[in-house]
């Protein structure tokens, strides 16, 4: 039998502490500003590309108040209004200047704060002052006033390294919210450069950047380098601030169907826990790549069709909307030729659910542009593959290197003589 003394200590064991959910915040993470709202930029996108599916106006009119509302921001309420041609009356012409008025007062109070710290606090006072000021103008003041008051916090002489980090991802959240993708870029690769030679990236921060520059780098349309970026953190998100989850998820399977082997995709991407989590969210993103791994090319033309709207609302998507949908057409083909030394066009029309003079238009402008190594003989009615020898390839890549390794080695070697 059990004494009471041993029942006493049985309740009273800790029980194992709980595996953190997916895609949950970290510290430095809850710490950051809410502001810029990344969501909130993503809404914008829609309205001005009109990728807005309702088109009832429902998410116009949310988006401005929420503006008013929310961000009290006078300056990127009527920039909204402009670009979109509209004069909803949601924010009266009086409320805005009175608003205008109003930020500016707050502005200039946040400064004497700081002013005040300065003379009668200390360092830590100082820095917490700036940052609200920083933050303060990234929801309701202009970009260059917000880039310029996390500017002033960067100048601050005893900041430390981690901060610093901090208020220049910040600073490019700013400059990607109203669409500055260079400085955005700029402020992304001088983060990476704090924390790797600075030493001021703890793991959490590095885990975050990683992100910031995948996607950054989705922007620049370097997906194979986003794509090593982003898979990397599918296990460890914590980034929120950027994006959401499901969306980050769709990134990072975009960007690696593009790259990645077939088997990988499988394992990766259809097998992945943490993708597996959220695919009753995204099911037309997981039919295409499905799709694709059973070779049912008919299904994933149509899953393409379904992704393009997708694309087109998303803002690291819809710059290069042609390029993702010709790279997708692009895979396809190139899978679905690897299979044949030759084959029909009629067979192939088949196979993609498509007439034989979509094939051959299409096809023709893939080996044209050198995108597949194959040839059309029209009359016969046949493609025919012409793959590269590969090691005759790397043989001839070796050989160009190699002889203009030899010219810089003599060029050097005249300069030394001199």
């Amino acid at each position: 039998m059990t004494s009471q003394g041993e029942k006493g200590d049985a309740k009273a064991a800790p029980k194992p502490p709980s595996k953190p959910k997916l895609g949950q915040p970290s510290a430095s993470e809850e710490s950051a500003s809410k502001y810029p709202s990344m969501e909130l930029c993503q809404q914008i996108h829609k309205l001005v590309v009109k990728a807005d599916e309702s088109g009832d106006g429902k998410l116009q009119s949310e988006v401005l108040t929420r503006i008013r509302e929310e961000l009290e921001n006078p300056t990127l309420y009527e920039s909204i209004e402009s670009t979109l041609g509209v004069t909803t009356g949601i924010w009266s012409a009086v409320d805005i200047a009175s608003q205008k008025k109003a930020n500016q007062n707050t502005a200039e109070e946040l400064e004497q704060k700081v002013q005040d710290a300065k003379e009668s606090a200390g360092d830590m006072e100082v820095q917490d002052a700036r940052v609200e000021l920083a933050r303060f103008a990234a929801k309701s003041l202009k970009e260059e006033e917000a880039l310029e008051a996390y500017q002033k916090l960067l100048d601050l002489p005893k900041i430390s390294s981690g901060k610093k980090i901090d208020a220049v991802m910040e600073s490019s959240r700013v400059a990607s919210f109203y669409g500055d993708s260079k400085k955005a870029s700029e402020f992304t690769d001088s983060a990476q450069k704090m924390a790797t030679e600075g030493g001021g990236g703890d793991w959490d921060r590095r885990n975050r950047l990683k992100v910031y520059r995948g996607l950054q780098r989705l922007l620049e349309r370097d997906i194979k380098g986003a794509a090593a970026l982003l898979i990397d953190c599918i296990a460890t998100f914590s980034c929120n601030e950027i994006c959401s989850y499901q969306d980050f998820i769709i990134y990072s399977i975009m960007s690696n169907l593009l790259h990645l082997p077939r088997p990988q995709i499988k394992a990766k991407i259809l097998d992945g826990p943490e993708i597996l989590s959220v695919a009753n969210d995204i099911p037309v993103v997981i039919k295409l790549v499905q799709s694709l791994y059973d070779c049912d090319y008919k299904s994933f033309l149509n899953a393409m069709v379904e992704v393009e709207p997708i694309l087109q609302g998303d803002r690291y998507f819809q710059p290069h909307l042609s390029f993702w949908m010709r790279e997708l057409h692009i895979l396809a083909y190139k899978q679905f030729l690897d299979s044949y030394q030759s084959v029909t066009l009629q067979a192939m029309a088949d196979a993609f659910g498509v007439s034989i003079d979509f094939v051959d238009y299409h096809a023709s402008r893939f080996i044209a542009a050198g995108r597949l190594s194959a040839k059309i003989d029209k009359y016969g009615g046949v493609i025919l593959t012409n793959r590269p020898d590969l090691k005759n390839a790397q043989y001839r890549e070796t050989i160009q290197k190699g002889d203009l390794l030899l010219n810089r080695i003599q060029k050097l070697a005249r300069v030394v003589d001199l």
